[in-house]
């Protein structure tokens, strides 16, 4: 391969974006709002933007940067190193860095394929290497280097490149349809289990037991490290990032409401309706976030309703789609059931089911991870003059 190798800054302007402050003064909704481009306006799939959720007034611009459809945009820090194409016009705030040919010698797509390529990622990611924060800035990428070739072959390059993509992008949704599928037939046979049969009895979830939530913890009383883990509605199910001291666990356990063994307790907002057996382990639980019935299970099983969340309409009265779920909603809520040794088979076959569904979700978990292991080993080829 004997294409020439030249700097960003050769062939390119590159020049960071900038925020009028405070940005609530200057967003509008008016006619003539400038598109105001956020990293949320990108999406990781996606190689053009087209929209904005937001417009900012005329005069935000001369405290920000003004960029054109065709432009290119590089993050400098979420979604590192990912390039847009810009589909549409508008002012970039200090997250993003623009990318203008100056040259005339690129060829859009090309350079989209290169900017995306493991060779200018693995360039990227050396930089910033040592960066507490990763964090690219114009000087950093003035010096990324890319091949450039005559533009005949750029375009004979990105032509088996979109061929090549477009049959990957193809496999992906097969993929994800199939898992999508696994799933749903997983829940389908969840729901037609807790629609009720003859004989079933059904009551409300507030009749099965008292809504239950921890004493609140203030700030103050949380630290980064310590004995207690104290699991937030961010961190609930996940690794835990604050603590409380023993003697506050031990108080609050023992004078205000605390799960059992073998509770479920649920996320009552972000995610709503996620559950969590209770392991009994010493931890403690944010308050109105993460609740809990004080169930006995003389009439439900915990492992029975642990499913039943799985596929619980936790809204049936609103329509749209909720951002809290209030006790009172949770109380009305209702469940049918079948007798406790009932439940104890169905329990059984929902459990072994989940562990099938759970295998074919990794399957093609994976499947999805070496596509994008493909993608990625055919855009290196195609830049090292391989392809």
């Amino acid at each position: 391969m004997n294409w020439p190798i030249k700097r960003l800054d050769e062939l390119m302007s590159i020049e960071r974006g900038g925020s009028p402050r405070p940005i609530q003064q200057y967003i509008t909704d008016k006619p003539n709002g400038l598109n105001w481009i956020k990293i949320g306006d990108a999406t990781l799939s996606g190689k053009y933007i087209y929209e904005t959720k937001e417009k900012i007034r005329p005069e935000g611009l001369k405290k920000s940067r003004f960029v054109e459809k065709g432009d290119f945009l590089l993050s400098n820090s979420m979604s590192f190193g990912r390039p847009y194409i810009m589909g549409t016009s508008g002012c970039i705030h200090d997250g993003w860095l623009v990318l203008k040919d100056t040259s005339g010698l690129l060829d859009k797509d090309y350079l989209y394929y290169a900017l995306s390529s493991p060779v200018v990622f693995e360039q990227f990611d050396q930089l910033a290497a040592g960066s507490t924060v990763r964090n690219l800035n114009t000087r950093l990428v003035a010096g990324v280097t890319i091949p450039v070739p005559s533009k005949t072959e750029q375009q004979r390059i990105v032509k088996k490149l979109d061929a090549a993509f477009a049959a990957l992008s193809e496999a992906q949704a097969l993929v994800e349809r199939n898992r999508a599928n696994a799933r749903e037939l997983f829940e389908s046979y969840l729901n037609g289990v807790f629609e009720g049969k003859g004989g079933w009895e059904a009551k409300t979830l507030g009749e099965l037991g008292k809504i239950s939530m921890c004493k609140r913890i203030m700030k103050h009383e949380t630290s980064p490290a310590g004995d207690i883990p104290f699991y937030k509605i961010g961190t609930f199910g996940k690794a835990p990032d604050a603590f409380i001291p023993k003697e506050i666990y031990q108080e609050f356990k023992k004078k205000y409401p605390y799960p059992k063994k073998g509770d479920v307790l649920i996320s009552a907002s972000g995610t709503i309706g996620r559950g969590v057996v209770f392991n009994g382990q010493p931890a403690y639980f944010q308050d109105s976030n993460i609740v809990w019935i004080d169930n006995n299970e003389e009439q439900v099983l915990n492992e029975y309703l642990y499913q039943f969340y799985k596929v619980c309409d936790w809204n049936p009265s609103k329509g749209a789609t909720i951002s809290r779920l209030y006790n009172d909603d949770l109380r009305r809520i209702k469940i049918s059931f079948p007798s406790v040794h009932e439940q104890k088979k169905l329990v059984a076959h929902m459990v072994e089911l989940d562990a099938q569904t759970q295998v074919l979700e990794t399957t093609y978990d994976q499947k999805l991870s070496e596509l994008e292991e493909l993608k990625k080993s055919i855009l290196g080829a195609a830049f090292n003059g391989q392809l």
